[in-house]
């Protein structure tokens, strides 16, 4: 197979997530709530080459674009990526993920004593750090799994 041959077919409309970290595209997956029963497409490829990256992993989602908070969340976990829309076959806006300064609602916290799992009307808020995300609320830092405190559906 040469390197130019496509390997999975181009899409009608929907977001192409490229520049995951290679290993990463289930996880996003997992993040993002797809899980194939809403009768979308999906294409993954793992692990293939990148220029930019040396290895890759990457999704095709036929007929959904991603929310704003979706992208955010994504960019915890998958701060190298692009995402590219594409209606009628064209890609018609390309991104790359960036990352916020502060999730709100996103996020729930692991410290069962901090007040943002009380019972109180208080919605979750979360720094971005250089390695991970620390609970505006009680300082708790998230270093690794990330996907595992997502509080969105």
């Amino acid at each position: 197979m040469s390197d130019y041959q496509l390997r999975v077919s181009k899409i009608r409309n929907g977001t192409v997530i490229d520049h995951i970290a290679a290993g990463q595209a289930l996880n996003v997956l997992a993040i993002l709530g797809i899980d194939g029963s809403d009768g979308h497409g999906v294409s993954i490829g793992m692990n293939v080459s990148s220029d930019r990256l040396g290895r890759k992993d990457i999704l095709k989602v036929e007929d959904r674009e991603l929310s704003q908070s979706e992208v955010d969340v994504l960019s915890l976990i998958a701060p190298e990526a692009t995402i590219n829309i594409v209606r009628d076959f064209d890609v018609v806006e390309k991104n790359r993920v960036e990352r916020p300064d502060r999730v709100s609602g996103l996020l729930s916290c692991p410290n069962h004593n901090c007040i943002t799992n009380a019972d109180e009307p208080v919605e979750t808020a979360f720094d971005v750090i250089s390695d991970g995300v620390r609970c505006n609320y009680c300082g708790t830092i998230i270093h690794e799994r990330i996907a595992e405190h997502l509080a969105v559906e």
